[in-house]
């Protein structure tokens, strides 16, 4: 599984509208091993296609299952096609980070729970209920394939301080 090159702004990619897969081919289980060896090593939590130069609607998270309890295992998820049904009415604002903006943060306001629908890498849908981080994490990956970056919806954007840790992760 080779690594992909993260493209980082102004690579147009990055604001175009990702393409809906429609073949579940071998080209595509490459294209998702490939997302999560790169996501593992950047280290990130989340990365979408666009991200790696590739305009189609395919998302990897990982993130523990229990982000409360510390050396939590964390779960993988794979979503291709993935769309936001459900937001909740209850948001809060939360630091972000992104592989594609190294060196910047921003305050972004997400809903603190969401309903994922999508398709596994071999094509059968499912839907995922988020809350908490894991919520926040799901939309800022779809923002990526709809041509979005949290700096567009940021209320605030800073470089950090030199002891301030950079959230470039997710």
């Amino acid at each position: 599984m080779p690594l992909r090159k993260i493209v980082t702004l102004p690579d147009p990619i990055l604001r175009r509208k990702a393409h809906p897969v429609t073949r579940f081919d071998t080209d595509l289980q490459s294209l998702v091993d490939d997302m999560v060896e790169t996501m593992r090593v950047a280290p990130g939590v989340g990365l979408a296609a666009p991200q790696v130069g590739i305009p189609s609607r395919v998302i990897v998270v990982e993130y523990p299952e229990d982000e409360e309890q510390e050396d939590a295992p964390k779960k993988l998820f794979i979503v291709v096609n993935p769309e936001i049904k459900e937001l909740s009415a209850e948001t809060e604002l939360g630091i972000e980070g992104c592989l594609s903006i190294p060196g910047l943060n921003g305050e972004v306001e997400r809903a603190l729970a969401v309903m994922v629908k999508g398709q596994t890498r071999h094509g059968q849908a499912f839907k995922i209920k988020a809350k908490g981080w894991l919520a926040r994490i799901f939309q800022h990956e779809v923002d990526h394939i709809n041509g979005v970056v949290f700096t567009d919806r940021a209320t605030k954007v800073w470089r950090p301080e030199p002891e301030e840790p950079v959230l470039d992760n997710v």
